[in-house]
């Protein structure tokens, strides 16, 4: 699909998306107070109408809620999240991949089949986050992460959604290793990785299923390629020794 059928993602859309990802994320906490809105209208660069259209859409999901006179806070999340043990070695990260790619090849595959405009919407605004930080020369941990977050929602299934938040810390250790390999690589490195993001979308909004499970199937190998640069540690049992 091109940027012509793409469809266009309004300012209160990437508002939402750039404070759900920050609440998602952990760096607005749960009690935490949000920044005045006077700040974060002048931060994103909108008019206040639009920052409460964003805020708004956080309250209606159940993520933040208001104080009268103080405020908005995050809201401590009412379902325990499912845990895994912390990230500490690089094996650790390769095994990250292997669960990521049977996870998320199939819930690019469902998203395909069962997404709706709304949920089309925020995948594509997470991959406008991600076209914008291509542009400056930029790789966003939390605009990556936002994006298969999108599409783990667009599956219909809360049990990927849930285990994609669960794993958002290790992810995110991936993700910030894979992005130094990229800047390493200079723009190309970065255009390349957008246009695979670019690609499942597409294929997404498409219905194609079987294609975007294809692409995001090779996005994550291409992903765990240039980490580890083709040299993965041997995890058979008795065989691998933890780096």
């Amino acid at each position: 699909m091109d940027d012509q059928t793409r469809p266009k993602t309004t300012l209160a859309e990437r508002v939402y998306q750039l404070l759900f990802t920050r609440i998602t994320n952990g760096e607005y906490p749960a009690n935490q107070k949000l920044p005045a809105e006077n700040a974060l209208s002048q931060e994103f660069g909108v008019s206040r109408p639009v920052l409460r259209a964003a805020l708004d859409r956080l309250r209606e999901e159940g993520l933040i809620f208001s104080r009268q006179g103080a405020g908005s806070f995050v809201r401590i999340p009412v379902t325990a999240p499912v845990g895994y043990a912390r990230v500490e070695t690089l094996a650790d990260i390769q095994r990250c991949y292997e669960f990521r790619i049977v996870l998320e090849t199939q819930a690019a595959e469902l998203a395909a089949e069962r997404h709706n405009a709304t949920a089309l919407q925020k995948i594509a605004a997470a991959l406008d986050l991600l076209r914008d930080a291509t542009g400056s020369m930029q790789h966003r941990e939390d605009a990556d992460f936002a994006f298969h977050l999108a599409i783990s929602q667009a599956s219909n299934n809360q049990y990927f959604e849930a285990t994609m938040r669960a794993l958002r810390d290790h992810i995110n250790v991936g993700m910030k290793m894979h992005g130094q390999s990229l800047m390493s690589d200079g723009a190309k490195g970065l255009q390349d990785v957008l246009d695979e993001h670019s690609a499942i979308y597409s294929q997404i909004a498409a219905g194609n299923g079987a294609e975007a499970a294809t692409l995001m199937r090779g996005h994550l190998e291409h992903s765990r390629d240039r980490l580890f640069g083709g040299g993965f540690i041997d995890l058979r049992m008795g065989q691998s020794r933890d780096m």
